[in-house]
């Protein structure tokens, strides 16, 4: 299958379009402010430190919960990666 002009067009605008979603979400998902003065690779401090700063209840995970964690062990799991 030959591509046409149009199409060719099309593909760029559409890998411009998914470029651009996904760099987007990487900056909202790499670029939050770290905020514990200790490690600099801590997200949020605590559960409560969770909730204050993003207004959300800190959720474990479906196998966090299956492999018997605390909350707390499984928020320091997620948010205090070494």
């Amino acid at each position: 299958m030959v591509e046409t002009d149009e199409q060719s067009r099309f593909y760029k605008i559409l890998e411009d379009v998914i470029d651009r979603a996904f760099k987007q979400s990487w900056v909202k998902v790499g670029g939050k402010e770290k905020t514990s003065k200790n490690s600099p690779d801590v997200l949020y401090e605590s559960i409560e430190d969770y909730k204050e700063k993003t207004g959300k209840r800190f959720r474990m995970k479906r196998d966090q919960k299956d492999r018997g964690l605390t909350r707390e062990e499984a928020f320091k799991e997620i948010h205090e990666k070494s």
